[in-house]
């Protein structure tokens, strides 16, 4: 049964209420929250209040702001959430400073000790891709916070020097320490516009060009890529890598996707913001 109109406008409030909370780096309970919750409900199960958050969390993503943390975006939502959504965040004035200081906060690389467990599968959704810059809407409140999450050069320079660190340690680990030490930080090295960031090696000693994107959220947050770094990508496929690299200020951890990135996204034929929904 849909949502009535009440139930929806309780958990969007309750939602913005725990991403400001988030992005401020301040303490909060999921569950109490959604104890809280489920007297404003009509008897919904815990079940059913996790999935609802869980199609905020896709709105939100859709309208360009950093996700709650731990409600993986889910879509085919019903209509009337999006509707609130843009309507009460016209009403939560202060998620704008909170989302832009969060996305635009300098970032150094992480002290981390095991790499072997930074590794994971790319999302299995086909990613969808659209422009960097994106196309004019009429929402009042519309930032693109993680279209500049993505121009943060400090959070994306810290993200290559982990992809760095974990490639030295992948070969080391693979027995190829020589390997490891010809690896180069190449957009510091030689600078950007070379359609990837990192170069390494297979253990054949075979080239990999490793191009890398950063996030402080999770792991299907969309990410941007350039005219240059999809060109690339076709004209290096066998030796290009685009490494994501997501939760990067809390526990990072990274997947890649391997080959020409029109292999893993559906291409606007505009702009290149690829997304796992």
């Amino acid at each position: 049964m849909d949502w009535t109109r009440e139930e929806v406008e309780a958990i969007v409030a309750d939602h913005l209420r725990m991403l400001s909370l988030d992005l401020s780096g301040q303490d909060y309970n999921k569950a109490a929250h959604r104890r809280a919750l489920q007297q404003k409900l009509h008897d919904r199960s815990e079940g059913s209040i996790e999935f609802k958050h869980c199609n905020i969390s896709a709105v939100m993503i859709e309208l360009d702001y950093p996700p709650l943390r731990g409600y993986q975006p889910r879509g085919n939502y019903q209509s009337l959430v999006r509707e609130v959504v843009e309507q009460q965040l016209q009403r939560f004035t202060h998620l704008d400073a909170i989302a832009l200081a969060a996305v635009q906060q300098p970032a150094v690389v992480p002290e981390l000790l095991d790499f072997g467990l930074v590794e994971t599968t790319a999302p299995q959704r086909k990613h969808v891709a659209r422009e960097v810059v994106r196309p004019y809407h009429t929402h009042p409140m519309k930032r693109d916070y993680l279209a500049r999450e993505a121009r943060n050069q400090s959070l994306g320079l810290a993200g290559e020097e982990f992809v760095l660190h974990f490639e030295h340690w992948r070969l080391v680990h693979m027995g190829k320490p020589q390997l490891a030490d010809r690896v180069e930080h190449v957009s510091k090295s030689k600078g950007d516009g070379l359609g990837y960031d990192v170069l390494s090696f297979d253990p054949s000693g075979r080239e990999r060009f490793i191009e890398v994107k950063t996030t402080a959220y999770g792991k299907e947050t969309p990410f941007y890529v350039t005219r240059g770094e999809l060109s690339f990508s076709r004209e290096a496929s066998a030796q290009f890598h685009l490494c994501r690299v997501f939760e990067f200020r809390k526990a990072p951890k990274l997947f890649s996707l391997k080959g020409q990135l029109d292999d893993h996204c559906q291409l606007d034929p505009v702009t290149y913001q690829a997304s796992f929904g």
